[in-house]
């Protein structure tokens, strides 16, 4: 069954702890970003750490040497996975994945390829030559031979990347919306039962999650309509 990632993007640390207390047991992993990250440092891993795996998504993006010492780091601090940016280069994802290799336990290292806030007018304006499909699959297969583990991609390209670069990728779609829901900034989205459909192996959610009335309900049924996806 595709596994449900809870993206807890809210700036009070206190509120996101909470809210992983509440889900623990019942999500695969929590998300911690960039706007956890700049406010709390490291103590926002330990803390949503304590209620679950985390997933840390800073999309770390810089010359290799930096990258595999902030990898290190991430190692280190217990994360399940943690996202690069593919478009950084062959050498800057296998420093990546190099420093998590050195681990006992080591993380994922996820590939972000494309993303789901970027459609086929914004790639042209970015100088990319053909759609988004071609530059996740140009991008995905580059980071997995750099030694990436998962790929980041929105629903559109998974079935694309499990054709191309075979069933055992663990591929992480965001931009998932439950039907009716707001897109918000996402240009590329797809229902939770679309995306296990299509063969994710885990979807994140954040805003349709952390900003409902109740939480745990609005999870539960995410959760319902992975397991009828599947």
């Amino acid at each position: 069954m595709t596994g449900l990632i809870v993206a807890l993007d809210s700036p009070d640390l206190h509120e996101s702890e909470a809210l992983a207390e509440k889900l623990s047991g019942e999500v695969a992993a929590f998300k911690v970003g960039l706007t956890l990250f700049a406010g709390y440092g490291p103590e926002a891993l330990r803390r949503i750490g304590a209620h679950g795996p985390v997933f840390c998504d800073l999309k770390l993006h810089d010359i290799p040497h930096q990258v595999g010492l902030a990898a290190r780091r991430l190692t280190g601090l217990g994360v399940w996975m943690f996202t690069v940016h593919s478009s950084g280069g062959r050498a800057m994802v296998r420093a990546a994945a190099k420093a998590a290799a050195a681990s006992q336990n080591p993380p994922l290292v996820a590939a972000v390829t494309v993303l789901t806030s970027l459609d086929r007018a914004d790639l042209v304006q970015m100088g990319v030559d053909g759609d988004a499909q071609e530059q996740v699959v140009r991008l995905g297969r580059t980071a997995v031979e750099a030694g990436a583990t998962a790929l980041v991609c929105s629903g559109d390209e998974i079935a694309l990347l499990r054709q191309q670069l075979g069933p055992a990728l663990v591929l992480v779609s965001p931009g998932i919306r439950p039907a009716g829901a707001e897109v918000g900034d996402q240009a590329r989205v797809m229902t939770p039962a679309g995306a296990a459909a299509a063969g994710a192996s885990y979807v994140v959610v954040g805003r349709p999650i952390t900003d409902a009335e109740n939480p745990g309900e609005a999870a539960e049924a995410i959760l319902r309509e992975l397991s009828a996806g599947a």
